[in-house]
């Protein structure tokens, strides 16, 4: 039967919903430019008589059973609008009944997406506190009074008792009705107050980082410490060497794991994983904004290289640290690890798993464009943290191999433009140099834990 609603065609309620998705960009913080969006009372009640707009006409749907053809022939459009590419993905969600609650929509999207500082909590609490105004000047003679006592009634309601760990509890709305918002104060405060619970979560996670990375730096220097005590005591060569081992194998691993858990690294690996849930049109295009400030800055082009790798193992992080963790201390020389490596490197790439790249058609993509980001400036690689480089390149990914041309020169302590190692110039063995601890992160993760990289522990 097709679209039957008289008021609107659906072209224009597509392209309405289009300019709704606009001011929900706008909501989200950012201009199309990337410049910073300021929300005054005004614009935000502009947005939300936008989401008025859109309840009524799904209120006219509701009403009456001719017009659900309607709403199934919208929603087959918004479907094919909101797989295309350039479609925000925050909004892939988009449908008939997300438009049958626009101004909860927006709401939600002014308190939980934008950053809230207090100038756009004063504007968001002025307009919401201004509408709910407007709709009591209609019926009540002192809308004021009016709404003071009607806040008097809701107060146990507005503010509910936190537990014992500080959280509020009994957030959610009881109701998911598609009625238009009548209580603008009641609902604010209560996304106000989800905020201020995720916001408590967040910092009590960020709390408990820090004490873990506090213990083990504290862990490695007591151990570290202790170890230098006994080397003063031992007499034995043989137990001397196994000493200064565990001293440089405990060291590197408390660096590693530091890295793995620190604030930083977590808060972009949160935005990888944003950024890489979408298309890879869509990230490209993130990543060609980031290329500009690159070209400025050295450090910027790092910190994109490692946002990309951070993309490749970002849904198996958890896995990676339990892994790293779980490792204990072996006797095998850097020599060893490192040929180890290479016999493992060349086996995959001489039998290039084609299953296996198509599994990870995202991470595939990825390194391929990193890859050529890179271009001959694979020393940009040595960077990063040495765990990140073993954790994310996977070894039928040609970058892998590049990364090791680099470390077989310093390994054989052949000529190179930039040096990270002179042991080999300076007739030792590579035990302790800044190249060991590569090819020791590369042996715990490929060797130790090549089914993390290469089996089930990878989707």
């Amino acid at each position: 039967m097709g679209w039957n609603y008289p008021d609107i065609s659906l072209d224009e309620l597509v392209k309405l919903t289009k300019g709704f998705v606009d001011i929900l960009i706008l909501a989200s913080g950012y201009q199309s430019s990337g410049l910073i969006a300021h929300w005054d009372p005004q614009n935000i009640k502009k947005a939300f008589q936008w989401g008025r707009f859109f309840e009524n006409v799904f209120s006219h749907f509701s009403s009456s059973d001719v017009y659900q053809e309607s709403v199934k022939e919208l929603d087959k459009t918004l479907s094919e609008l909101t797989s295309s590419a350039s479609f925000p993905q925050g909004l892939a969600h988009l449908s008939s009944a997300t438009l049958a609650n626009a101004q909860r929509f927006v709401l939600e999207h002014l308190i939980h997406v934008l950053p809230l500082s207090d100038a756009h909590l004063r504007a968001f609490l002025t307009a919401t506190i201004e509408m709910e105004l407007d709709q009591l000047s209609g019926t009540e003679n002192n809308c004021l009074d009016a709404y003071l006592n009607k806040l008097t009634l809701q107060k146990t309601s507005l503010i509910p008792a936190p537990d014992r760990k500080g959280f509020m509890k009994d957030l959610v709305l009881s109701s998911p009705d598609i009625a238009p918002i009548k209580d603008f104060t009641k609902y604010a405060v209560q996304e106000i107050l989800k905020r201020r619970c995720a916001v408590s979560c967040i910092s009590t996670v960020e709390t408990g980082l820090d004490i873990l990375s506090n213990a083990i730096r504290r862990r490695s220097l007591s151990d570290n410490n202790l170890l230098n005590e006994r080397l003063s005591e031992e007499k034995a060569p043989m137990n001397v060497e196994l000493l200064l081992d565990l001293i440089t194998w405990n060291h590197w691993k408390s660096r590693n794991l530091s890295y793995f858990i620190d604030k930083r690294t977590l808060r972009l690996v949160s935005g990888a994983s944003l950024i890489f849930c979408g298309p890879k049109d869509q990230w490209m295009k993130v990543f060609q904004g980031l290329n500009i400030s690159a070209e400025r800055s050295d450090n910027d082009f790092s910190e994109t290289i490692e946002l990309l790798l951070l993309g490749c193992i970002a849904s198996r992080w958890n896995c990676l640290i339990e892994h790293f963790m779980s490792v204990s201390y072996f006797s095998l020389t850097i020599s060893e690890q490192y040929h180890q490596v290479c016999r493992l490197v060349m086996g995959r790439s001489q039998t290039l798993n084609t299953r296996e790249q198509t599994t990870n058609s995202k991470e595939s993509g990825i390194l391929e464009y990193l890859t050529g980001q890179l271009g001959s400036q694979q020393h940009q690689l040595w960077k990063l943290s040495p765990a990140l480089a073993a954790a994310a390149i996977p070894t039928w990914s040609p970058l892998l191999r590049l990364y090791m041309t680099e470390m077989e020169i310093q390994f054989k302590g052949d000529f190179s433009a930039i040096r990270y190692c002179n042991c080999t110039q300076d007739m030792k063995e590579h035990k302790n140099c800044e190249l060991a601890e590569r090819i020791w992160c590369l042996y715990i993760f490929h060797v130790c834990g090549s089914h993390l990289l290469h089996g089930a522990g990878s989707a």
